[in-house]
Parts: structure tokens; sequence; C-alpha cells
């Protein structure tokens, strides 16, 4: 494998968790059932991500380990996208 093709992988991975998050915080706004077997795929494929993000953030009123992911999820992103060029 390639470094061009890892680094694809890399960025294209970024995004589709990237997209999933963005789904789960509307899921969270709409007030989705939690018994819902989208949510249920969804939940399961960012709970990963955010969950270790949630313990070295301080406990607030509003969740913002969204906000924090989506941000290193855009950082990794262009950093393939630079190891692409």
């Amino acid at each position: 494998m390639t470094i061009e093709a890892l680094a694809l992988f890399v960025q294209i991975l970024a995004y589709i968790l990237l997209i999933a998050i963005f789904i789960r915080v509307i899921f969270s706004w709409i007030a989705f059932d939690p018994g819902n077997p989208l949510y249920t795929v969804i939940h399961e494929i960012t709970e990963p991500i955010l969950a270790p993000i949630r313990q070295f953030m301080p406990r607030m009123g509003l969740d913002l380990s969204p906000l924090v992911a989506s941000m290193l999820l855009i950082f990794i992103a262009r950093a393939a996208a630079t190891a692409l060029a």
C-alpha cells in the first residue's frame, strides 16, 4: 500500500466520521427515537470517538465533544490531503 492510498483512506474515513457526528448532533436536536436502528448505528460509530473527548473536557451544561471531535477530524483530513498534494 502506497502512502497516497493510505492518505486517501484516512481522508475518506475522517469525512465519513465527520458526517456521522453531524447526523448524531441533528438526532439530538430533533429528539430521535434511541430505539431506532439508524440511531443505534450512528451511536455505535461515533461513541468511540466522543467518549474519550468527554473524559478530558470540563463538565458543562452543553456537550461540546462533537465540536472538538469535528475540529480534530477536519485537521486529520487536511493533513491527509497535504500528504496527497
